[in-house]
């Protein structure tokens, strides 16, 4: 359904190192110009720099992982780049059986999750 999603951001240099470290274990990384993140060259998540007052945007993203081991990887990615657990990596059975994912809230209070489904 989507093509690409964009998120506002405070500190472009805090949410650049974020979104780097979290999504390397999910096989994404940065575009040349360090705002667009995606497989290869075909970013999907693109950040912009928000220049009004600060506030959490309560956006939720969500991002596949191929395995349980990349979202513990993305979960801890997360915790080392200033990132605050919002949900530790684990089975989700209220969402389904094989729901296994990982909460993270970026340096603007947006909640990331990775989510692998086998």
């Amino acid at each position: 359904m989507f093509d690409h999603i964009g998120l506002h951001v405070w500190d472009m240099e805090a949410s650049r190192r974020f979104y780097t470290q979290v999504l390397a274990p999910l096989g994404y990384q940065p575009d040349a110009s360090g705002t667009g993140f995606g497989p290869g060259d075909a970013p999907a998540l693109w950040l912009y720099t928000n220049g009004k007052e600060r506030h959490p945007s309560g956006v939720h993203v969500a991002f596949k992982a191929s395995t349980r081991d990349a979202v513990e990887r993305f979960h801890r990615a997360g915790l080392a780049a200033g990132g605050k657990d919002n949900g530790a990596p684990g089975v989700r059975a209220d969402y389904a059986p094989n729901y296994f994912a990982a909460f993270l809230l970026d340096p603007d209070g947006n909640n990331v999750e990775a989510v692998c489904m086998t």
